[in-house]
């Protein structure tokens, strides 16, 4: 299989759907003269023209109310947030009325709606432009949000989400735009609401998603050279949740730590543990660790920013103190 960069694996799935079916736009700031802001859209507008590569003023709240009355009409809108933490100004856009429209309405209406972009922490953004938006709209019912950690799941969750009737909070990283993986050529599809085994093991069960699963892939060789077996799941979706693969996996393995970008208070990876102890509680040799961002806000000096966010390191250790080694 090819080898493509996480942003190429995010426009192939653009691409793609907008070729299959002429309802499918692309719309947000400097998507199309610009080639997107992080180069997600580059060449899109000269191969479908401005009225589907639509660049739109700086108005997070303007567009996104543009986009749910396009998915009401009969359009599937893709809506590019330059950064998740833009979308507090959104909120009224996206939650009251993407996530209500299809309830409020008895099903006469879909909302076949994409918001994509940036989420988390990328480097040296400072405090207002770091925030970590999975658990603000994963809490949400009529929201379905999707956070891939690699090429392949990128393009085929993305071209998933697209064809979704509902509305679709598309979590990306700007860390992770140049990473690399192997992307299939032609068409295929990764199903929402599916967790993944990313690597099976005995001893512990890492539970990730996004950017973190770097540092969860990381420490599992790492905890290899010390003879401690992690299992490692992707959970891709995190509403709806996959919890039978989660319960399945620390059934097997007796121990469980959860890796988030959150802050701990009211965080997502909260939310997953208080999900793994429902589950799974008389299966549980020791207690569910978290390895989660300091209760801070993200600082912009970049070790300050580096020491507030998880660690490979920080993993390791928390699977070394549910193995009690």
């Amino acid at each position: 299989m090819p080898e493509i960069q996480f942003r190429e694996a995010l426009r192939q799935a653009m691409v793609e759907e907008m070729q299959r079916d002429e309802n499918v736009f692309l719309m947000g700031e400097e998507v199309g003269e610009y080639n997107g802001a992080y180069k997600v859209s580059e060449g899109m507008l000269a191969k479908f023209g401005p009225k589907r590569v639509i660049d739109t003023p700086i108005s997070e709240a303007g567009f996104s109310g543009i986009g749910v009355g396009a998915a009401m009409c009969g359009l599937r809108p893709i809506v590019e947030f330059m950064s998740w933490s833009f979308t507090w100004v959104a909120i009224d856009q996206i939650v009251n009325n993407a996530a209500n429209v299809r309830y409020m309405s008895g099903g006469q209406f879909k909302i076949p709606i994409v918001f994509r972009g940036g989420n988390g922490i990328a480097h040296q953004l400072g405090a207002t432009h770091s925030h970590r938006m999975e658990s603000v709209y994963a809490r949400v019912p009529g929201l379905v949000v999707v956070a891939p950690s690699t090429p392949f799941d990128a393009k085929g969750l993305l071209k998933s989400s697209i064809r979704c009737d509902d509305p679709v909070i598309f979590l990306e990283s700007e860390m992770m735009l140049n990473d690399r993986g192997e992307v299939p050529d032609g068409e295929y599809l990764v199903p929402l609401g599916v967790a993944d085994v990313k690597r099976g093991g005995k001893d512990v069960t890492i539970i990730s998603w996004g950017k973190c699963m770097k540092y969860a892939v990381k420490a599992a060789a790492m905890l290899e050279s010390e003879g401690i077996d992690a299992e490692i799941i992707d959970l891709r979706t995190l509403r709806p949740l996959d919890v039978n693969t989660v319960a399945e996996s620390v059934r097997k393995t007796h121990r469980c730590v959860v890796v988030d970008e959150d802050w701990p208070y009211g965080g997502m990876g909260a939310a997953v543990l208080e999900q793994v102890y429902k589950h799974t509680f008389d299966d549980l040799d020791a207690p569910i660790q978290r390895v989660c961002c300091e209760d801070v806000p993200s600082p912009y000096n970049h070790y300050l920013e580096i020491q507030m966010q998880p660690s490979p390191e920080k993993v390791v250790a928390a699977v070394k103190e549910v193995c009690y080694r």
